[in-house]
């Protein structure tokens, strides 16, 4: 039982590993602003629920997986509450969204 643990926490740790990685490398290569938020926000939502969650199978049940409980908590209510305050705020000092080219009705058909 004790490798199967290992096995799905470690699992648990490379794949969040691998959506952090992903997500850094999003936020490197998208053209503007909120392309870049867009992809660092993402995984910063799900690579942590993933490295933490391997975490507390690895730690079992004792004083630390409460302490990881807490901040995994912790970081899934700041996280997208920061996305959303930086989005603002750029919003408000006047950088504009580029938005798609609105299609024809000839490029439609």
């Amino acid at each position: 039982m004790d490798t199967v643990i290992n096995i799905v926490s470690w699992l648990l740790m490379t794949s969040g590993g691998l959506f952090v990685l992903v997500g850094g490398i999003g936020a490197l290569r998208m053209p503007n602003l909120y392309t870049r938020m867009h992809a660092a926000s993402v995984t910063d939502s799900i690579g942590p629920i993933l490295v933490i969650g391997g975490l507390i199978l690895q730690a079992g049940m004792t004083l630390a997986s409460i302490k990881l409980t807490a901040i995994l908590v912790f970081l899934l209510l700041t996280g997208p509450t920061a996305s959303n305050a930086l989005a603002s705020a750029a919003m408000l000092s006047g950088h504009k969204p580029e938005l798609a080219q609105e299609i024809s009705e000839d490029d439609a058909v």
